[in-house]
């Protein structure tokens, strides 16, 4: 394996909340790096929208809520807009050439070394070309980054018009996924936070994702999974409806900013492994569940399967781990995700955040039960979305009023889903648990756990509103951010450029002295989890707990073996602080 398989970038920058990474394409994708654009938002999308269409006279109509499928609708338009300005910026670029060409030197100078289409353009200057022959090669060889967008297939609220139910097809995922599919985009959908039948089944009416007669994809399906089990079933579930994933996405269970998923303590370099190995048997398995869906549905076949990349992110923080990943498990990019908050050229991140994730060390940072979802959520401790909350417990009146209300999924106390974050909802909990008469330590315990919710539809988003200068009367000022343990590592803001030079080795904005190797880090995290889940099974003992406890063990002692072996012969470092960990799993395991 070498490095001479990448056109450009080896690396992707992932989505990050719901705002930090609204316009990431608009900044990057000019320079020809990817980047992912949240679609939980649509209002959010409709005020950026108005303030770009403002910004770059482009003529605007805003999209009410009186309007029929006012949802997809708006993400269409956001999405259109976006394509329409990466384009322009694009052309500008390639253009450059001719005057200052300040932007194409910028573009050239952030790839790697060995991208193949630098290594052509120093070929083709070193044989004295005019500026002209010069922009000629530009047009035919620049590619502008991948405009992706990112959809949590578990946030499908049911909705209304006009006082009326309507159909699944209007439920928020699904109308998100529309309102890319009617996009003028040619680029891809990523899932995350698992399966959702229904929606997989919705791709069906939607030709942009099969193929043409020269098999190929308008759009694509990128697949973020937490390990093989889960991408061969959901990959076969979505081939069975003809629809083929052009992506599978591995992302660390811990050692990823946002919502984690412990996995049973499945750890990222075995799970890596056994992509590696199985990789073709994976592709070979899918296409021929595809093709057969294919026939039946009267489209066109590909003789061949169709191009699938894999890629993987989760507390990458250096250039030798970067290219570590790519050398080792052939992968076709790496994400880095937390270290981009700190780069104002790549996401949109309010001045108060950014001072936090400046400072941030690791005591600072931890996994948290604020995520209304139910699912383990990281953290950055005081952000002023959590002074937010604070005051408003102080004030009695704990919850948020739910102004977006993404994540109404609960029904515990009413007909209709309500959110967790919800001054609703904590008012109808705690009240239902100080009547059952609770001793007081018990009692300050659950509730503790009740108002800690915190409303991440608007937390997550606002920061966009507050770079921008946009109105924050509904939302209030308050920013959560979502960094991975990462964060702690890294203390300054830097550049696009400066970034990239450290992720391909070139500069290190990291002391490597204090941070430990990344798959060490992972294990950490979930010996760390480990631990906890075996403390709640002890308080309140479950067949099902105990199950997991043991895959958990399991999966633990046989990532501690891997990666003996893996760095037996490269790291007496990394081996020490194996058998570290080692002797903590041996304390921590029950007998």
């Amino acid at each position: 394996m070498t490095n001479e398989k990448f056109e450009g970038h080896s690396f992707h920058i992932p989505v990050m909340g719901i705002g930090f990474t609204i316009d990431s394409p608009i900044k990057l994708a000019a320079y020809g790096i990817a980047s992912t654009i949240s679609l939980v938002d649509d209002v959010l999308m409709e005020k950026m929208r108005a303030f770009y269409a403002e910004k770059f006279a482009i003529p605007y109509e805003s999209i009410t809520n009186k309007v029929e499928d006012s949802r997809a609708k708006r993400i269409t338009a956001y999405l259109n807009m976006v394509d329409h300005i990466v384009r322009d910026k694009f052309e500008q670029l390639k253009q450059s050439i001719c005057e200052t060409g300040e932007e194409f030197e910028k573009y050239m100078s952030m790839l790697p070394d060995y991208a193949d289409i630098k290594m052509q353009f120093n070929a083709f200057v070193d044989s004295s070309k005019t500026i002209d022959d010069i922009r000629q090669w530009a047009n035919q060889h620049l590619q502008m980054g991948g405009i992706d967008v990112n959809i949590m297939t578990k946030l499908d609220k049911e909705n209304t018009f006009n006082s009326e139910k309507l159909s699944a097809m209007y439920n928020d995922a699904h109308a998100a996924l529309r309102g890319f599919a009617n996009s003028n985009l040619h680029s891809s959908i990523v899932l995350s936070a698992g399966m959702n039948p229904r929606l997989y089944s919705y791709f069906e009416q939607l030709d942009c994702f099969f193929p043409d007669e020269n098999g190929k994809l308008d759009k694509k399906v990128i697949l973020k999974i937490s390990d093989y089990r889960s991408a061969l079933i959901q990959g076969k579930f979505l081939a069975k409806k003809g629809i083929w994933i052009s992506e599978f996405r591995l992302e660390s269970g811990l050692n990823c900013g946002g919502h984690a998923f412990g996995n049973e303590a499945s750890l990222m370099g075995p799970i890596l492994q056994e992509f590696f190995e199985n990789k073709q048997e994976l592709i070979h398995d899918i296409y021929s569940v595809y093709i057969a869906a294919l026939k039946v549905k009267a489209k066109p076949i590909p003789i061949n399967p169709l191009p699938v990349k894999f890629t993987a992110q989760g507390g990458v923080g250096t250039a030798e781990e970067h290219q570590f990943l790519i050398n080792k498990y052939e992968l076709d990019s790496i994400g880095w995700g937390t270290p981009f908050l700190l780069v104002p050229e790549a996401t949109t991140v309010d001045d108060d955040t950014m001072d936090l994730l400046c400072k941030a060390k690791e005591k600072d940072l931890y996994l948290s039960n604020i995520s209304p979802l139910g699912v383990p959520f990281n953290s950055l401790r005081r952000t002023t979305k959590d002074i937010e909350r604070i005051e408003w417990i102080e004030k009695g009146r704990p919850g948020s009023s739910c102004p977006r209300e993404f994540a109404k999924l609960n029904n515990e106390f009413t007909e209709e889903v309500i959110c967790t974050a919800s001054r609703q909802y904590q008012n109808l909990k705690l009240k239902s648990l100080n009547s059952q008469g609770m001793y007081a330590a018990l009692l300050e315990t659950e509730t503790d756990l009740i108002i800690q919710k915190t409303c991440l539809c608007v937390g997550l988003g606002t920061s966009a509103l507050l770079v921008n200068g946009l109105d924050t009367r509904l939302e209030g000022n308050g920013v959560s951010v979502c960094p991975g343990p990462n964060m702690a590592y890294y203390s300054k803001v830097v550049s696009l450029e400066t970034m990239c030079k450290h992720i391909y080795g070139k500069l290190n904005l990291v002391d490597n002295s204090k941070r430990p190797h990344m798959f060490i880090k992972e294990l950490e995290l979930n010996l760390s989890f480990y631990q906890k889940t075996i403390k709640e099974y002890l308080a309140k003992p479950s067949d099902l707990v105990k199950k997991q406890i043991q895959n958990m063990g399991k999966n633990i002692e046989n990532g501690i073996q891997y990666y003996r072996e893996l760095f037996a012969e490269q790291s007496d470092l990394i081996l020490k602080q194996l058998d570290e960990k080692w002797a903590e799993f041996i304390t921590i395991k029950p007998m």
